[in-house]
């Protein structure tokens, strides 16, 4: 079948390419689909293939490369090349956020930020970026972001995808936890990996650290973005719904409790997960500051199916109601 829509058309010339790249070298198809997407960018092959095979693929560019590529459409376009690839790799920590969940993470952060002229943003733990970028498709004021991620590959993907879709983002190849190098943001948006952390001297210098064993690497990381949190920032986090039954718990509500006010819980619909345990929530988050209140009432939801358009709908307008209550919205 051909493919008909530009997101379709622009998944086909990138997925051919990396199949090509893959077979004539050594990497995988993740490392290859950077190489696509760079190709795209200087719309040439620059990688060394055979004559005739560089030949074709240029001939591709030239004749199915679309004219004008949205920033959607190319997010769109490489995240399905992601998924691709992520079913290849073996790392655990290879895993896509949800289209729908990305998108409404931007509409929280829309919301949140309506009275500011201006955005940096922070996403500490940025795979290929594709939640980022999501994030900076919707918002209509000026907005740079950073992204730090320990997985070069992923790294190189979040590179070709941030330039193709022209967007502002400084990308550290660094492991957060140990090392960050972005200054002080508005926001901090990210799908928290969830598990333990290996380096425990690093840890050592954490208030969430573990008193036993691995500490949790959710939590250090919600540690360290609230340390990258200008006053009165905001975290938009995808976070795993056992993180308030574990036996570190307490020890984060405590530390949340001192350095920030919890603005809202919004758990995400259990046919999007296999089995309860692996269920999520977005955590909504403010840092102390001199202007920073308590909400009266917290943000807290059941999201209803995102197939479910009247369903979402109302609950939408709800939410709207709340942000304009609590004065984030006029």
């Amino acid at each position: 079948m051909q493919p008909v829509t530009e997101v379709e058309k622009l998944h086909a010339l990138i997925d051919d390419m990396a199949v090509s790249i893959q077979s004539h070298s050594e990497m995988t198809y993740l490392e290859a689909l950077a190489e696509s997407g760079e190709n795209i960018f200087q719309q040439a092959v620059i990688q060394s293939l055979p004559d005739e095979e560089k030949k074709r693929l240029e001939k591709k560019i030239t004749e199915e490369l679309p004219k004008e590529m949205k920033k959607e459409e190319i997010r769109k376009a490489f995240q399905l090349a992601v998924i691709k690839g992520m079913k290849e790799a073996v790392q655990p920590h290879h895993a896509m956020t949800p289209d729908a969940v990305a998108m409404f993470m931007g509409y929280l952060v829309n919301k949140l930020t309506s009275k500011k002229e201006s955005l940096a943003l922070l996403d500490p733990a940025a795979g290929t970026a594709n939640l980022l970028s999501a994030v900076l498709n919707q918002l209509s004021k000026e907005s740079l972001a950073y992204g730090a991620e320990v997985d070069e590959t992923l790294l190189n993907i979040a590179y070709v995808l941030s330039n193709l879709q022209e967007h502002d983002v400084e990308l550290f190849h660094q492991d957060s936890i140990e090392q960050l190098a972005s200054p002080p943001v508005d926001v901090v948006v990210s799908d928290l990996p969830a598990g333990y952390y290996p380096k425990d001297e690093v840890a050592e210098s954490f208030t969430l650290k573990a008193k036993d064993g691995h500490s949790y690497v959710h939590h250090l990381l919600i540690e360290k973005s609230i340390t990258h949190l200008k006053e009165g920032g905001f975290l938009v986090l995808l976070i795993p719904n056992f993180m308030f039954e574990s036996e570190q718990a307490p020890v984060l509500h405590q530390y949340i409790k001192d350095e920030a006010v919890i603005l809202g819980l919004l758990q995400l619909p259990s046919s999007m997960f296999k089995t309860e345990q692996f269920g999520k929530s977005i955590w909504l988050l403010q840092k102390k500051g001199p202007n920073v209140v308590q909400p009266g009432q917290a943000l807290l939801a059941e999201l209803p199916s995102f197939s479910k358009q009247d369903a979402l709908l109302d609950m939408v307008q709800q939410m709207d109601k709340w942000f304009q209550e609590q004065g984030f919205t006029s």
